[in-house]
């Protein structure tokens, strides 16, 4: 389905990306951050921070934590600090990166299985499958940053992958 340079492709996309939305966002007052804008989510801000944690819990969860949710919880209003926010989304796309780096191509060749907040039933999926799924999650909700900001009147680079440096 998919190989370990796959994934060290998404991860410096993801890296890439998450800087270039950030610039943009840092253009904003933390009002304007944190304002409803209407997405899913409301804000920039709380749309960065789903981003976020879930980037966490997929990670632990392809990682064998099968009950990621007791040790990362999920939260849209954390962090509330956009310095915090900024450095703490650094150390998230590090350990995606160091992860990714280290993949063989037998790592995807497993499953991954974790246990739902609240769930008895274990969920078994393709870790191939789930990797896949946290870049592509990745990817849907930058665009809704990107077009949250670009409506805010600033100016994320492309998200074209031939275009990232």
């Amino acid at each position: 389905m998919i190989s370990a340079e796959y994934c060290q492709l998404m991860a410096r996309y993801n890296r890439w990306q998450n800087g270039s939305l950030i610039r943009a966002a840092d253009s904003l007052t933390d009002d304007d951050r944190w304002k409803d804008r209407c997405a899913f989510f409301k804000s920039i801000a709380a749309t960065f921070n789903h981003l976020y944690w879930a980037d966490a819990l997929q990670l632990e969860r392809i990682k064998g934590n099968e009950r990621p949710h007791e040790t990362v919880i999920h939260s849209l209003t954390e962090p509330a600090v956009w310095t915090y926010f900024k450095a703490r989304r650094a150390e998230r796309d590090d350990e995606i990166a160091t992860w990714a780096t280290g993949l063989r191509h037998a790592d995807l060749a497993g499953d991954t299985s974790w246990y739902p907040p609240g769930g008895s039933i274990r969920i078994v999926k393709p870790t191939a499958l789930c990797a896949v799924q946290m870049f592509n999650h990745q990817t849907h909700h930058r665009g809704q940053i990107h077009a949250m900001l670009t409506a805010a009147g600033t100016k994320p680079e492309a998200t074209d992958l031939p275009a990232m440096p």
